[in-house]
């Protein structure tokens, strides 16, 4: 019997790829892999949630921490996946470690906390007023923790909107949701973003651990950033910060942002008043631990083994993250013909990670994945290809949708509906054309953010 990969449709494939691909990086499935309960002898016992007996010394990578050590263990949890992780570690803890203070924060509407805990809503892509009223809680509760508090952070991509509130008191959050609003739509990568980020934030770039100076704290990360770079994850609020003043004002002369700056924002650049961030061996960072749990790499993983079981010749390509859109396209559609060329007559599945750079042109509703597919369909157009991009998180830019999927018949159903893909992508509005021929891909918020998942399947 032929192979699925050779016999069904290729952007139906593309689709449960993905989905499959969502499944396997489920954050309770990583938590359980890489969190463990043992003993303090370290004896060896299996996890808490494989029916082991558990311990005091929870165990994280090559990292661990004596609970039995501390009086009191609080949390703080916010980014897109500030529910599923918040969830995973109080299953992990289990009944004998139990969290007596907490704060969420999230993008979604908020559920029913443990005693203990308040929970925010906070604004995504553009900080809202919960943004800073949770961001102004947790600083005080970080303040508020002593040398026997043990406090979790578990941070996760869209952080850096979600808790926001400014370092400097002249400004004001409507000035901070005007930065956002024109630092994402700027063309730059999300390092020169968030450099600028943290320089006028009180809560990123290592702020938020020289708050809790005194306590204890373990930050376990989601990571939406390039691989290797821990301290980009919602603008690095636990980590020391490699990006300096001078970064910044590199940053806003590269894309010409300062004269678009809100007024208060720009004289901080104008005058260079902008104030260093906590490096490497501040006090804050004495008492801190860190784990990435999930990151793209594990995407790229899941949906290599997904297009193998498919019967897909599959390989990975990352050298192209964070290029402009066309480049990236060109890049990998070459390497396409390449697995083609050398494996003749087998289907072939290029995947790709992290994320493509996409300059806003229009008022419309769309995101870098949508864009992505609307560029490549052209591409695929008349051919036994198809091409799917979309993001892990489940939003991508202002739509309320993933990604989209393209293939060989994507541009002719478009004509015969009178919808002009240039037009579109002219006015970044792709949502409303992959929507128009039902081939956006929407799967609501995913509780996760580890980057984005490009397919480009042929045969």
């Amino acid at each position: 019997m032929k192979s699925e990969a050779r016999r069904r449709p290729l952007k139906e494939l593309a689709r449960e790829i993905f989905q499959a691909t969502l499944a396997e990086v489920d954050v309770g499935r990583a938590f359980d892999r890489k969190l463990e309960r043992r003993p303090s002898t370290a004896l060896p016992s299996a996890s808490l949630r494989a029916g082991g007996t558990g311990g005091s010394v929870l165990r994280f990578g090559a990292e661990s921490v004596d609970l039995k050590a501390f009086d009191r263990i609080w949390v703080v949890s916010f980014g897109k996946g500030a529910w599923s992780t918040l969830e995973a570690l109080l299953e992990a803890l289990g009944d004998d470690y139990q969290v007596s203070r907490g704060i969420v924060v999230s993008n979604v509407p908020p559920r029913k906390v443990p005693e203990g805990f308040t929970a925010y809503q906070g604004g995504h892509p553009v900080p809202n007023a919960d943004s800073q009223k949770a961001a102004q809680h947790i600083l005080k509760m970080m303040g508020e923790a002593d040398e026997k508090t043990l406090v979790f952070l578990l941070i996760s991509g869209g952080g850096s909107a979600l808790v926001e509130t400014p370092l400097y008191p002249h400004l004001t959050l409507e000035e901070m949701q005007k930065l956002n609003k024109l630092l994402v739509g700027c063309g730059a990568s999300i390092d020169e973003i968030n450099a600028i980020r943290k320089h006028l934030s009180a809560i990123k770039g290592g702020r938020l651990a020289a708050a809790g100076v005194k306590a204890h704290k373990v930050t376990l990360l989601l990571s939406d950033v390039p691989e290797g770079r821990p301290a980009t994850i919602a603008s690095g609020p636990t980590l020391p910060d490699p990006t300096t003043v001078d970064t910044c004002y590199a940053v806003a002369s590269k894309y010409k942002l300062r004269e678009k700056f809100p007024p208060a924002i720009r004289e901080l650049f104008e005058n260079k008043k902008l104030w260093e961030t906590p490096k490497e061996g501040a006090e804050g960072f004495q008492r801190s631990q860190s784990l990435v749990i999930l990151s793209n790499h594990d995407v790229l993983h899941a949906a290599h083994c997904a297009a193998g079981g498919f019967g897909f010749l599959a390989q990975c390509e990352m050298s192209c993250d964070d290029w402009p859109l066309a480049q990236a396209a060109e890049c990998l559609f070459a390497e396409l013909e390449r697995m083609r060329r050398r494996n003749p007559g087998r289907p072939v599945c290029l995947i790709s990670g992290g994320e493509v750079l996409v300059t806003v042109t229009g008022d419309g509703v769309g995101g870098r994945n949508q864009a992505f597919v609307l560029h490549a369909a052209e591409r695929v157009a008349g051919r036994e290809m198809a091409v799917l991009s979309a993001g892990t998180d489940g939003v991508d830019g202002n739509s309320p949708a993933a990604g989209a999927v393209a293939d060989g018949e994507t541009l002719g159903r478009a004509q015969d509906q009178g919808v002009d893909p240039k037009d579109f992508f002219q006015r970044s509005d792709s949502y409303h054309f992959f929507a128009a021929l039902g081939d956006a891909i929407v799967t609501g918020p995913q509780q996760n953010n580890l980057r984005d998942l490009r397919l480009l399947l042929a045969r």
